[in-house]
């Protein structure tokens, strides 16, 4: 798939991610929900690496690729159950939106980039003041626990600081490779904590929603989405891919509250558009400024 349609498609998993989370862990335990979700998500991987005959590496380098890889999932994905059980999805997409922003300030100590230009700054800013008006709202007029946004605020920190870790690694391999590689990684990983929080299952209480949705991201957004994932990230900046988060709240947001009857108030909405122009800014401010001045002399 060219990197286009893998960036589209990224958008499109992350866009129903959220949501599916939510439906997922409403009548199974998160810690069983995201267990079931990568076990499945790697038999399917192991199935298609076959058919497909895609050579897997296991040399340091690769392995090592696999492990950030996997220490972004089971971080951030464990962070986004636990959050699930309390935090609306589209508040959870909203605060993921921050993850181009925190990828570029790790970067700067870890890639060695430039430090954030004054427009950055702004944006920086515009961003915390968006999102603790998202914050204050959730906790005082829908009565979210504050621990639920800071579990959501520690899986967007891991995801970010993930995904500028991968780019550390100088290898090129197969994105389904690396797919198979980080979910053998974190499915054990998954199915120890499943066990230390009770192994409960507790089957006769699942409902359809949370089976399909389970089964929809063990396909899409683990199998299909990591592949889509990682090829755009071995092709784009670590801090243009996450700009997807820039799209996907939209969508995020407008399906919480078409699908899963999520209050939309003035004060999130404000909040969330401030989140929404801030990585606006951070992302074109300084080309529209550069743009500005070539004209400029141009004209002069």
């Amino acid at each position: 798939m060219p990197v286009q349609g893998s960036y589209l498609f990224v958008i499109l998993v992350w866009s129903t991610t959220p949501l599916g989370i939510v439906w997922s862990a409403e009548t199974m335990p998160p810690t069983l929900s995201v267990f079931l979700r990568m076990l499945i998500a790697l038999v399917l991987a192991i199935i298609t690496v076959f058919t497909l005959k895609i050579h897997v590496p296991w040399s340091k380098k690769s392995c090592l690729l696999y492990f950030y890889s996997a220490a972004g999932i089971v971080v951030g994905m464990l962070f986004s159950y636990l959050a699930a059980q309390t935090v609306p999805s589209g508040v959870i997409s909203l605060v993921f939106g921050l993850a181009p922003i925190i990828s570029g300030l790790f970067a700067q100590k870890i890639l060695s980039e430039h430090a954030f230009t004054p427009v950055k700054l702004i944006a920086l800013l515009f961003s915390i003041l968006g999102l603790f008006l998202v914050c204050k709202t959730q906790i005082q007029q829908l009565d979210v626990p504050v621990e639920g946004i800071i579990y959501v605020l520690m899986a967007v920190t891991s995801f970010s600081l993930s995904g500028v870790m991968i780019k550390t690694v100088p290898i090129a391999i197969h994105p389904m490779a690396t797919t198979l590689g980080a979910l053998a990684f974190v499915t054990p990983v998954f199915a120890m904590i499943w066990l230390a929080a009770g192994g409960e299952i507790n089957y006769e209480q699942w409902q359809m929603k949370s089976i399909l949705a389970t089964g929809y991201l063990a396909l899409f957004g683990s199998l299909l989405g990591f592949l889509a994932y990682f090829h755009v990230l071995q092709k784009l900046p670590a801090s243009t891919v996450a700009l997807t988060t820039l799209i996907t709240p939209v969508f995020a947001v407008s399906l919480g509250a078409l699908l899963n009857d999520e209050v939309l108030t003035s004060s999130l909405l404000i909040g969330g558009t401030m989140i929404l122009l801030s990585l606006f800014l951070y992302q074109f401010g300084d080309k529209y400024i550069k743009r500005n001045k070539l004209e400029a002399v141009e004209k002069a």
